[in-house]
């Protein structure tokens, strides 16, 4: 008897251990961890809702600017007993996020409030527009790349609202691929103001709210109008975080920007737009992906693992692009219809991959293979660089590793500038 109840403390005794150890090791800390609270939530605290009570509003916005419990800001504001929400400003893709070219003006359907296109033929609000307005809004979810247009869409209102002396607040919301990655050719030279995206580096490790203080900040230097600036930082949020690190649900901040992984491979593949291969636009991987109807899948993904660059792998993928992409109509990709050849990036380690310097091999690779049939837009191409020195390096056989490496003591000085104005 006295050894049987010896065995049975032991299996029980077994058994706790067992359980305790099945646990997952990440549960304790996923509790302990808080959501990020974003600017748009804060607006309607006692802190800052004095900022637009009793005011007329005027909100840019698009499907982003969701508060967590799924309402969107237009329909909280234009609800709300003290505010008078009076016009909507949309950016590229419009207020639903839907369109994928010059959008036009029209009128919200679920309010009937107006809604005037900031990607059309004006890109800055007149005074005209701004004649109902007391107070300006901007509420839209970046990624964290240059050339991601919703930052100047935020600059170019931001200078509207200098002009035209009206209030601004920024309701700050995180950078998707994280803070910390600060990365591409410096475009902004030494004791230059930065004032406006098109003299950030590819990838600049900043929120918008971030973006928009050095902007206004810098326009002093400039003797350019300041804005009245307010933003709204977020809570909980700290900058070394990627979008799926916060708690907050992902809303593809355009047709095209799919996932988080489309974000994190973005800076180095929207490059491709400045020539004649595709990004991979037409199907449900965009920017994940490098091709034509005349590079070969292994030979290419072959050459681009031959640079071992951190954190990510290539293998070769074949597809054919389509003008719907999850539902939504896109502006025509390349070779739309036509089967497509190339490589495919796998991000193996996102904390390592440095996206705008992938970007620089994936065109010397490019450039390598296919030297007859690779096109140039250079225009494009240094639009998106904010430089025309990549392009001019790469052409004139400058290996990959070089180009980047000019770069590195390049950027202290905007690292400098924007150490000035991070607010996490």
């Amino acid at each position: 008897m006295k050894n049987l109840t010896s065995l049975l403390l032991t299996c029980i005794l077994l058994s706790f251990i067992s359980c305790k150890s099945s646990e997952p090791p990440v549960a304790a800390s996923s509790a302990t961890k808080q959501r990020v609270i974003v600017g748009a939530e804060r607006l309607f605290t006692p802190e800052y809702l004095p900022l637009v009570k009793g005011k007329r509003v005027g909100l840019v916005t698009n499907h982003t600017g969701l508060l967590p419990d799924g309402q969107h800001l237009v329909d909280v504001l234009h609800k709300h007993p003290d505010v008078t929400l009076t016009v909507l400003f949309g950016p590229e893709h419009g207020i639903r996020g839907e369109e994928d070219n010059h959008v036009a003006d029209g009128k919200d359907s679920k309010t009937g409030l107006p809604v005037i296109s900031l990607y059309g033929k004006v890109r800055k609000p007149t005074a005209e527009m701004l004649q109902n307005v007391d107070v300006l809004i901007f509420d839209i979810q970046d990624i964290g790349a240059r050339f991601y247009t919703y930052i100047a869409t935020m600059n170019n209102v931001m200078e509207a609202a200098a002009e035209q002396g009206k209030p601004y607040l920024v309701l700050d919301r995180p950078n998707a691929i994280g803070g910390l990655y600060v990365d591409g050719p410096s475009v902004v030279k030494d004791g230059e103001p930065v004032s406006n995206q098109t003299l950030l580096p590819v990838t600049h490790g900043m929120t918008v709210g971030e973006l928009a203080m050095m902007f206004n900040g810098e326009r002093a230097a400039k003797n350019l109008p300041q804005a009245k600036l307010t933003v709204i930082p977020m809570q909980h949020y700290n900058r070394k975080q990627w979008y799926d690190e916060t708690g907050l649900p992902w809303i593809k901040p355009s047709p095209n920007m799919l996932t988080l992984t489309t974000a994190a491979v973005y800076p180095a593949t929207c490059l491709l737009e400045g020539t004649n291969v595709s990004e991979g636009r037409g199907t449900l991987q965009p920017f994940e992906r490098i091709a034509t109807t005349w590079t070969n899948g292994e030979e290419l993904a072959k050459q681009l693992n031959s640079y071992q660059l951190a954190g990510v792998t290539f293998r070769p993928v074949t597809f054919v692009p389509d003008s719907i992409v999850d539902g939504i109509k896109i502006y025509p990709p390349k070779f739309m219809g036509e089967q497509c050849n190339g490589a495919e990036m796998i991000i193996t380690d996102r904390s390592t991959f440095e996206s705008a310097k992938a970007g620089v091999f994936i065109l010397h690779a490019l450039k390598t293979l296919y030297p007859e049939q690779l096109e140039w837009k250079e225009a494009r191409m240094d639009r998106l660089w904010g430089t025309s020195k990549v392009r001019e390096q790469l052409q004139a056989g400058l290996a990959p590793q070089e180009v980047v490496k000019k770069w590195d003591s390049e950027l202290a000085y905007f690292k400098s500038v924007r150490s000035k104005y991070l607010l996490y």
